[in-house]
């Protein structure tokens, strides 16, 4: 009787040996799978432009950085890629795959890239992601002092020059550039295009003599024709912009129909999870409609958008729709 007691006892206690064991590891288990996964970024972000220093979009990504370092709780590094009208750095941005890498991007990257260039490294509607239309601006029709400062004149000197004129870009396949096509095949200009790595090239180019003509952000330009150096003729808008109010429009000059945006964005690799690009997204929004921060970029000569991926993502696609126009008219191909 005391042998099966104490086997029955024996017994009991491994039972409830093997009962807390097996409690242990399920509350180790649940501890492990209660650990909160690492938040997002987990490293410095890198912010791609393809675009020189000191050039329009290279000024945006710098004003964004600080602010979003701060929302994102990670350093945001800018890496400067200028080429190919910054396709180079849009290319890098889409082939990228680790995960916090970013680019801020003109309208040309993520719209008609490949369409106008075949051999393109990426295909902006397959390989990149819209975050956020950031900002948004006209053109300034810019002339060299030496030129006319009035666009009825200067469309008049433009026919008689026919290929003696030039016009610089920030590349094949920019705003600048289709838009200066567009204006070539309005106007009946016969202007060579001259593509350069970046807009602070293109001013120096009118400055130099090299070039005659281009379009141009309002914030570039207008601190040289406020100096007298360059001629800011018309605006590629409807009507006047806030961001210069004392520039008239093409259309005012006589060059009617004739509407143009430029605008920049950030894109990014269309492998980076779409959590990732609303929390970035939501911080950009937060960030551009900041008073101050609309003041800097109207500064800039921008006047901010702070879009969510889709608002970004119907630009893209009515622009595209505008772009290819161009490309096929003028018959267009990368040079």
């Amino acid at each position: 009787m005391k042998r099966t007691t104490f086997t029955h006892l024996s017994r009991r206690a491994a039972l409830w040996q093997s009962l807390a064991l097996a409690g242990s590891v399920a509350a180790l288990s649940g501890a492990v799978m209660a650990q909160p996964a690492a938040v997002w970024p987990t490293q410095p972000l890198k912010l791609v432009v393809g675009f020189p220093a000191g050039s329009s979009p290279d000024l945006t990504a710098r004003t964004l950085a600080e602010p979003l370092s701060q929302a994102l709780g990670q350093p945001v590094i800018i890496e400067n890629k200028p080429g190919a009208g910054g396709n180079i750095g849009a290319a890098a941005v889409a082939q990228a795959r680790d995960g916090h890498t970013l680019g801020l991007m003109i309208n040309g990257n993520l719209t008609t890239a490949k369409l106008l260039n075949p051999a393109t490294p990426y295909d902006p509607h397959q390989d990149l992601a819209p975050v956020s239309l950031i900002a948004t601006a006209p053109l300034v029709l810019t002339a060299a002092q030496s030129l006319p400062a009035q666009g009825a004149a200067l469309f008049s000197a433009g026919q008689q020059a026919g290929t003696a004129w030039s016009y610089g870009s920030p590349g094949v396949g920019t705003v600048a550039h289709l838009g200066m096509e567009w204006l070539k095949a309005r106007a009946g200009w016969a202007a060579v295009h001259v593509p350069y790595p970046g807009n602070p090239q293109v001013i120096n180019g009118l400055l130099s003599g090299q070039i005659q003509v281009a379009l141009l952000p309002p914030g570039l330009v207008m601190p040289q024709a406020k100096a007298g150096k360059l001629h800011a003729v018309g605006l590629t808008s409807a009507g006047r912009s806030a961001l210069v109010p004392e520039i008239p429009s093409l259309v005012e000059a006589g060059l009617s129909g004739f509407q143009l945006e430029i605008w920049n964005a950030v894109a990014a690799p269309k492998t980076m999870p779409d959590a990732h690009i609303q929390k970035v997204a939501h911080a950009l929004t937060d960030i551009v409609r900041r008073p101050e921060m609309r003041q800097k970029l109207f500064n800039q000569g921008w006047q901010v958008a702070g879009t969510a991926p889709e608002g970004l993502a119907l630009r893209i696609k009515t622009d595209t729709a505008q772009m290819s126009h161009i490309i096929q008219k003028q018959q267009l191909k990368a040079q």
